[in-house]
């Protein structure tokens, strides 16, 4: 079965753990590293024969145009992931739609030539309370939305009892949530990110061949900064210590197992869009 890969592509300052301690006025200021490490994924797909999707934040779009433009050249999808990186929770539909068009329109002017129809919320910020998201999508010509995740034990993010497999949200629009499998009567992900960099290998693929053998197809999820042990480090509580940076010395070794253990192509391909 042909899974879906994918990349939100931003920096290692831009994620929300670090929102209280690196706001966004001095991103600019900080030393990039998504360039570096893009290069990494992009060798190891190639590697590999797999095609991906890149969640592409605008702002990484401006300031990096070159590596947009080799990213498209190699055959992958680009998506977008909004411009700054705002979580839907925290701003109203106005401002969302706003923050929408502008990483479109960034994406456009890196010098992208296809059409971009799928959209990530950042930090899969599409919940109960945010489904007002999808006809602002819809109306801005995104066909497909990879955001929710059908859980309900994460604080910040889920939906619970969301369906598991792809599904339309509208009548013109789809969503391809977050995956996870089923177990001991409960849903565990099986989607990369964290969950990746905390389970033993082996459970990972067993999750994923679990969903796989119910006619699943996974979609995966990969941020460039997990391949970097090396990227620096700024003080946080503890809980996000824990979940930001744990496993960064072993996600290049198991990522390259995984790509060899199973078939990966792009969101749009799975979707056949």
């Amino acid at each position: 079965m042909k899974n879906a890969m994918s990349v939100d592509l931003e920096d290692w300052f831009c994620v929300s753990n670090l929102n209280d301690v690196i706001p966004r006025q001095e991103w600019d200021r900080c030393e990039s590293r998504v360039v570096r490490n893009a290069h990494r994924l992009l060798e190891l797909f190639e590697k590999h024969h797999v095609k991906a999707t890149f969640f592409v934040l605008g702002w990484i779009a401006d300031r990096f145009p070159e590596l947009v433009q080799e990213i498209e050249r190699k055959g992958h999808e680009i998506s977008v992931h909004g411009y700054f990186h705002l979580q839907l929770t925290g701003i109203n539909p106005k401002e969302f739609e706003n923050d929408l068009k502008q990483s479109i329109e960034a994406v456009r002017q890196a010098g992208v030539h296809q059409q971009v129809i799928g959209f990530r919320a950042p930090s899969f910020s599409i919940v109960n309370s945010t489904l007002w998201a999808f006809p602002i999508l819809e109306r801005n010509e995104i066909r497909y939305d990879s955001s929710i995740f059908p859980v309900g034990f994460h604080p910040d993010y889920g939906i619970p009892g969301a369906p598991l497999r792809p599904y339309n949200v509208t009548e013109g629009m789809k969503e391809f949530p977050m995956s996870c499998a089923r177990l001991l009567g409960g849903r565990i992900p099986c989607c990369g990110g964290a969950y990746f960099r905390f389970f033993p290998y082996r459970f990972t693929r067993f999750l994923m061949k679990r969903c796989n053998r119910e006619g699943r197809p996974v979609v995966f999820y990969i941020h460039p900064w997990e391949l970097d042990p090396g990227q620096p480090k700024v003080k946080l509580p503890l809980a996000k210590r824990f979940r930001h940076y744990h496993g960064l010395d072993y996600t290049y070794k198991k990522l390259e197992k995984l790509l060899a253990d199973f078939e990966f192509t792009t969101i749009k391909k799975v979707l056949e869009l």
